[in-house]
């Protein structure tokens, strides 16, 4: 797993000089394109989303496009169009800027649901049918996806059906004192990403992501996932809990986070530590919980706080 740890080491170093004092976040995002999963960044505006994006399409190598989600695009403005040439006296096909690896789309609930059910075919099965056709996505492909938490007009709330494509839901948040003091020193002359270089080959990270494929997962720590899951769909202030695609995101992102930290096996830490990104974005709170302001976050704490943690497996001689 030393392979994976490198490569992920390279890529976080050489994002952290873009994007400052946020290790974790950046690790978070990695983890997710390791696992071939799509990320939801929910915060405010100015704390770095599109520069995240950009800083690790460019530390990879990959192709990157930005799609500014607004409330008249329509699903064609995503995944292209077919063209009539009049020369060939044929269609053809027009790709939209969905067929990148990484893909930003920024305000994403600021587009009609219409246009926002563009995504799901990509997100879930790695392709785009336009006119019969079907075009598959290049590897990796990442949809890193953001929203204003605090801006709600004007927006279309998410599909259930694509908020759970989501592998993972997170936030930057506000930089420390000293990283926002950094972040005005680095761009004095100008914006660090003008110069930011490729870290690692689009080759290696795809070797990472098969790696990640042999970390173990012990059957008891697979019971224990399902546990968790199931937790959140017995708790008396959800409607709704997660569905299989959580526990199968715990699964990914577990082998991930152990194969980061140059570990071949899976521990219930690394199941805790991702719970709360994997899960809480899944569960829909019941209405009377609601008006109590209870947070999925605080459901999610609950859960694990009320799971037993599985004990070690001895090997047989």
């Amino acid at each position: 797993m030393e392979q994976v740890r490198n490569v992920i080491e390279k890529i976080t170093d050489n994002v952290e000089k873009v994007i400052k004092g946020k290790r974790d976040v950046i690790q978070l995002t990695l983890l997710a394109l390791l696992c071939d999963g799509h990320l939801l960044i929910e915060d405010v505006p100015g704390v770095g989303k599109t520069m995240l994006a950009r800083s690790i399409a460019k530390s990879t190598g990959c192709s990157f496009r930005r799609i500014q989600f607004t409330p008249d695009m329509l699903p064609t403005d995503v995944t292209g169009v077919s063209v009539f040439n009049q020369k060939t006296r044929e269609f053809e096909f027009r790709p939209g800027p969905i067929m990148a690896q990484i893909v930003l789309t920024d305000e994403i609930n600021r587009a009609t649901p219409k246009t926002q059910s563009a995504l799901l075919e990509a997100m879930e099965e790695r392709q785009v049918t336009v006119d019969g056709v079907t075009y598959p996505m290049a590897r990796p492909f990442l949809v890193l996806a953001t929203q204003n938490p605090i801006e709600y007009e004007g927006t279309f709330p998410l599909p259930e059906a694509q908020v759970d494509r989501f592998m993972m839901r997170i936030s930057i948040g506000y930089p420390e004192t000293e990283d926002e003091i950094a972040i005005l020193d680095s761009q004095r002359l100008q914006h660090p990403i003008e110069e930011l270089g490729q870290a690692v080959a689009v080759e290696e990270f795809l070797a990472a992501q098969e790696a990640i494929k042999q970390v173990h997962v012990d059957n008891l720590i697979k019971e224990y996932i399902v546990a968790l899951v199931n937790a959140t769909r017995k708790h008396p202030d959800v409607y709704l809990g997660a569905s299989p695609r959580g526990s199968l995101a715990l699964y990914k992102t577990g082998r991930a986070r152990a194969a980061m930290l140059g570990r071949d096996y899976v521990i219930p830490d690394d199941i805790k530590a991702l719970a709360e990104p994997a899960l809480a974005h899944r569960l829909i709170i019941s209405p009377s919980a609601r008006i109590k302001n209870v947070d999925p976050r605080a459901v999610v704490e609950e859960v694990i706080n009320s799971v037993p943690v599985p004990g070690t497996r001895v090997k047989a001689r």
